[in-house]
């Protein structure tokens, strides 16, 4: 390694769910990706080999170059957690214990050696900061604040599932901790699998489900499941959950306290399920009230910064906002385990290294966009080999203006520009976009477009600027993580006949002049678009604005179900054929369906989701 040459710091999260890469130049985050959007596996867990090899090609560095590579944690102490928990439990658990032990001995537990086979030529050194060390690291470093609270909430790291610390001037330091098996992303995930999701992806599911529900079983959850301390603490009873030790989230004890057994995957979601969903997010609401007060007044710190899967819970995070507890809050966009890589270089460069931190504003985040991008040459090369027909503009100017007048058609537009983002929102780069005033657009996308479950609500993109106009919002959101409610003035009273209704039932009544961005409840999960961080997302809809009269537009990710989010021109086109999507736009180029030609597989495919 040249000593003299910048210095590079490679951040790694894998081998559990959401792997990812993070590289850091002379303390700037220069490019992160999640690995499962180059295997195309969704939440892939393996070592990102793609993503670092994306990171160094981006930056121009052969693995020789890296000054360190730093884990996201800790593996041998994530170990003896295990290894002490299944002891704890024993022999209860046996099955479960027989299957990850020589998983965990065979890949987990030393991945510097894993690291080393696949970087040739590094000789730096490597760092292990802690689980929830790195999560506080990636939410406070690229934040715009000087000093602020430092809040993570999760599943699990190595015992840690909640921290709070502080974050000031170079140094991230956890004061306090809630240590396994008691963690409210634990709690969250047993009701993602109790009411029929997969646990790690479903989760967004239960929240959107929520508003549908009444959280009737509240009080019982508080009373059995978790006992809640003024202070922030919480405390478990495990005699009704099975991830100790067992192959599922809860027991038999949970059933018989619920009424009957876990719902089936693929069955149809019931009220019961809905008031379920509606009554974990309103614990965990309250739990997450209670932390962030506790942490507002042991800290005395006036801005708080949130990290942790649980942080990606935007209907918690807008309540927060709204109490007024702190003056300001940043969360980190990629806050799960994929953020981790972030957070871990960013320990490298701080911590191991003592390098001072610069504060950047807006954030040091770059939008989020941090992924690959393509070239309009590149995107005309790979229609030509396609054999694709593409009308190609003349500038973005021309793309937009031309993009504008086909979502006011009520086209559904494919939107493939810049740099793909990191973390598992779609924040322009990689979107589905429509028009948010049509009543037919949530029903059309869900079951016609990302083939998933009607309820999902969708998020709007709205010019920073404007957003006052429609929603109850004092602040940017530039990365979708705050829930607002839409003003009263939008609103549309609901009808004699809709009265009364309630569940899924509600799925159809229209709630505003927005009505395929407005939640059941009468809210909005908001990304606020500026200049700065997307330009072009920004021309896109202040040109809708200009020529249609609307300053926002619905945003989706680019992805169907159970597929991750597109990273290359190929993955958009075959998701655009395969889709009743009407427009795909990558850079310049636009791609109408009924241009062009067949794409073996797709009508046959679309044959089963008739439009009609």
């Amino acid at each position: 390694m040249n000593r003299n040459a910048r210095i590079a710091i490679l951040g790694i999260s894998a081998l559990y769910h959401d792997s990812a890469a993070c590289l850091v130049v002379d303390g700037e985050i220069v490019a992160a990706a999640q690995e499962e959007r180059f295997t195309r596996k969704k939440h892939d867990a393996g070592f990102p080999n793609n993503a670092i090899a994306y990171c160094l090609a981006h930056a121009g560095l052969e693995p020789a170059d890296l000054h360190s590579v730093v884990f996201y944690e800790k593996p041998l102490k994530k170990f003896d957690r295990l290894v002490e928990t299944y002891m704890a439990y024993a022999p209860v658990g046996l099955s479960s214990f027989r299957q990850a032990v020589p998983v965990w001995i065979r890949e987990k537990i030393n991945p510097g050696k894993m690291i080393e086979e696949q970087l040739p030529g590094f000789d730096g050194e490597y760092l292990y900061p802690e689980h929830h060390e790195s999560h506080a690291a990636s939410a406070f470093f690229p934040s715009p604040f000087e000093s602020a609270a430092v809040v993570t909430v999760d599943g699990v790291g190595e015992w840690a599932t909640t921290t709070i610390g502080t974050g000031r001037g170079n140094r991230v330091e956890l004061q306090s901790e809630i240590q396994f098996p008691h963690s409210l992303g634990l709690l969250y995930s047993a009701f993602t699998y109790y009411t029929g999701f997969r646990v790690n992806s479903g989760e967004y599911k239960v929240m959107g489900l929520a508003p549908y529900g009444r959280p009737i079983f509240k009080d019982l959850i508080l009373d059995k499941l978790i006992r809640l301390g003024e202070d922030g603490s919480f405390w478990m009873d495990m005699q009704y959950f099975d991830y100790c030790a067992g192959l599922t989230m809860t027991n038999r004890a949970f059933a018989k306290l619920f009424g009957e057994e876990p719902r089936s995957p693929e069955t149809d979601v019931r009220q019961r399920d809905m008031d379920l969903a509606a009554s974990v997010q309103a614990v965990v609401e309250e739990a997450m009230f209670r932390l962030v007060r506790h942490a507002r007044e042991s800290t005395g710190e006036r801005n708080l910064c949130l990290a942790g899967g649980v942080a990606l819970n935007c209907v918690a995070n807008g309540k927060i906002v709204r109490e007024g507890i702190f003056d300001d809050i940043f969360i980190q966009p990629a806050a799960g385990d994929a953020g981790g890589a972030l957070g871990a270089a960013l320990i490298g460069w701080h911590h191991f290294l003592d390098k001072p931190r610069v504060v950047q504003s807006p954030d040091a985040q770059h939008g989020s966009l941090l992924g690959p991008e393509y070239s309009n040459e590149e995107v005309a090369a790979f229609t030509a080999k396609q054999g694709a027909v593409a009308e190609v503009c003349s500038s973005d100017a021309e793309t937009c203006e031309r993009t504008a007048d086909l979502i006011a058609e009520g086209k559904v537009i494919g939107w493939f520009q810049g740099r793909m983002e990191f973390g598992p929102r779609a924040l322009g780069g990689r979107s589905i976009l429509a028009d948010p005033r049509r009543s037919d657009t949530q029903k059309k996308l869900n079951l016609k477009i990302k083939f998933r479950e009607s309820f999902r609500p969708f998020a709007p993109i709205v010019l920073e600027e404007r957003a006052a106009e429609y929603f109850e919002l004092d602040r940017p959101s530039p990365y979708m993580l705050l829930v607002a409610p839409v003003l009263e003035e939008r609103r549309i009273e609901v009808a004699e006949a809709d009265r009364g209704k309630f569940g899924l039932e509600l799925l159809n009544v229209p709630k505003s002049d927005v009505p395929a961005v407005t939640h059941v409840d009468y809210s909005a999960r908001i990304q606020t678009v500026d200049v700065v961080r997307n330009p072009i997302l920004h021309e896109l809809i202040r040109k809708f604005d200009e020529r249609h009269g609307c300053p926002l537009l619905v945003n989706t990710s680019f992805n169907v179900r159970g597929e991750p989010i597109v990273c290359t021109p190929e993955d958009a086109y075959r998701c655009f054929m395969f889709t009743h999507m009407d427009v795909l736009v990558i850079g310049n180029h636009i791609f109408h369906k009924e241009q062009q030609p067949e794409l073996p597989g797709a009508a046959e495919h679309l044959a089963a989701f008739p439009l009609d």
